[in-house]
Parts: structure tokens; sequence; C-alpha cells
């Protein structure tokens, strides 16, 4: 038995992707400008993380009441929000998704954030590429532990 989304039937796949073209050209660009934009962005916030920065308790923003710092702090987490939904997005996507929505995690403040952080960064595999990128700057190593 085929499926209904399978072929160039009615109500097929093909069928869709046919009807919805402009869709799929607007999906492709943004899946391919989140994959640049990320690919730029990633060096340079895996960099300027400090090396303790999963170890020690996060530090209170000390300047919250300054003018304008709320919008500052608004737009940083919509900034993070948008990687996080491209992160997300680029898990079925072409892309680097967990690191998308790593740089997405660090930029936003939420409850609970820094047990997810831990939980991606502690992965073998994220944990060696965002060291190797430190070491190639001549910044130590993240920690972890």
């Amino acid at each position: 038995m085929r499926s209904a989304w399978v072929g160039s039937g009615e109500g097929g796949i093909v069928a869709w992707l046919g009807a919805h073209e402009a869709l799929v050209v607007w999906m492709s660009a943004l899946s391919l400008g989140s994959l640049v934009l990320a690919a730029v962005l990633l060096p340079v916030f895996v960099v300027r993380l400090p090396a303790d920065y999963f170890v020690t308790e996060p530090k209170d923003v000390a300047d919250r009441r300054r003018s304008f710092g709320w919008l500052l702090r608004f737009l940083k987490n919509m900034v993070g929000a948008i990687f996080v939904l491209a992160g997300i997005a680029m898990l079925v996507l072409p892309g680097q998704g967990l690191l998308t929505m790593l740089i997405g995690m660090l930029l936003t403040d939420f409850p609970g954030k820094r047990r997810i952080e831990l939980r991606i960064v502690r992965r073998p595999a994220i944990l060696a590429f965002m060291n190797r990128l430190r070491e190639r700057k001549g910044v130590p190593p993240l920690r972890v532990e």
C-alpha cells in the first residue's frame, strides 16, 4: 500500500511541493542563511566564553537598571530565541542544530538554562568541537566538571 504523501498523484508530496514552491524556496533560504550565520558566529561565542563558564554560578547583571538596559536584554533574548528556533529546525534541516541551540541558550535568560546548557556541552563530541575552536585561538579549554 502506497502512502498518500508519496508520488506525484493527488495529495502527494511532489504535488504539495509544487503548490507551495515559494514556501519551499523561503524555507531553503532560511535554512542556508541560518547555517551560514551559525558558522560565522559560533567561533565568536565559543572563544569569548570564560573557561570556567560551566562550573561557576551565573553572576547577576549589576547594571540592569541603567537606561536602555532592559531594551538590550530584550533584544539579546529575542536573538537567542531565534537561534534556538533555528537550531530546532536544523535538527531536521542541514546545519549544526545542537550548537545553534546552544548559542541561542547562551544568549537567553530563562529558568533551568544552566542545566540544559550543561547537558548539551557535556556531550563528548560537542565539548571536543568547542575546545578545538578555542585551541585554534589560543584560549584555554572549557571546564565542565
